[in-house]
């Protein structure tokens, strides 16, 4: 596939980055995190390609029973396509961060403490494995071809790259168009005020959509990473500590609800209420603070 032969680009782009970084002594760069994302993005590509023959088996089922085909002779079709998949990348990427079960994955993207061009290829190990391509299928099933799809998900994907530099600044009215650098810092920041937010893949016009637009502001600066920073180097640490996390709390679930919503919850989510969940992050915060004596 095209991102397969764009890893040594994209992984020269990003070392590039990082001795400028270092050279200009702008930034600590971090290199232990560097290498950490160069060791998740070369397991990650092992264990896509020994698991294209499952997947390619569920993607032809569905292309077998598709409701029609949808011919990509004309432009039409093509931007058809391409909204279509904004619009599965979106609903997959807002589960990612919304439910738990896809987040164990996600998570791996976001542990990153600094923002660069090495964390965009830090994806976790287990998201084609945990059923992250389901989002796409009704668009095979809807009769545009597999290969097409999910080129144009590579095409997103490789877009995204970029917006993973901080030194790019806000971009004017394109702003409100696309997904931009400002917008994706403000997706990986884990201040309180900026969580769950900007989805997007190319374009933001789905998060304006649906109310999960948050854009950049200059009085609140972007703290990277997890809301519990991780600080570990070890790639496969990386890849299974959510993981990890997730049974743990299985095992101490104790009614069917509670493994219900350990599993597609949001994270966070505790069965006595008093969870770490994005919401009550936010009503703590805004709790009136208990009067002298209390």
């Amino acid at each position: 596939m095209m991102l397969y032969w764009s890893i040594p680009v994209i992984v020269l782009l990003a070392t590039i980055e990082g001795l400028v970084l270092s050279r200009t002594g702008k930034r600590d760069y971090d290199w232990g995190a560097y290498f950490a994302s160069l060791g998740d993005l070369l397991g990650r590509t092992a264990i896509d390609i020994a698991s294209l023959a499952l997947l390619g088996a569920v993607y032809g089922w569905v292309w077998a029973h598709r409701l029609w085909t949808v011919p990509l002779g004309n432009a039409s079709a093509f931007t058809l396509l391409f909204l279509g998949q904004e619009f599965a990348y979106y609903w997959a990427h807002r589960s990612a961060h919304r439910m738990r079960w896809f987040w164990a994955t996600h998570a791996v993207h976001h542990s990153p403490n600094q923002l660069n061009l090495s964390a965009a290829y830090r994806f976790g190990w287990t998201g084609r494995l945990s059923g992250s391509t389901v989002f796409y299928l009704p668009l095979i099933w809807l009769g545009f071809p597999p290969i097409a799809v999910f080129v144009t998900l590579t095409l997103n994907l490789l877009y995204q790259f970029m917006l993973h530099a901080t030194w790019i600044p806000k971009l004017g009215p394109l702003e409100h168009v696309l997904n931009t650098p400002s917008h994706h810092r403000v997706h990986h920041a884990a201040n309180l005020d900026y969580l769950d937010a900007n989805y997007g893949g190319v374009l933001i016009i789905f998060d304006r959509l649906f109310g999960t637009l948050r854009v950049e502001r200059e009085d609140l600066p972007c703290r990277y990473g997890l809301v519990t920073p991780l600080k570990a180097r070890n790639t496969i640490s990386i890849a299974f500590h959510e993981w990890r996390a997730l049974l743990r709390d299985l095992s101490q679930a104790r009614s069917p609800r509670a493994v219900w919503f350990t599993l597609f919850g949001p994270p966070g989510w505790r069965a006595d209420g008093q969870g770490q969940t994005t919401e009550d992050l936010r009503r703590l915060a805004t709790a009136p603070a208990p009067a002298p004596g209390d």
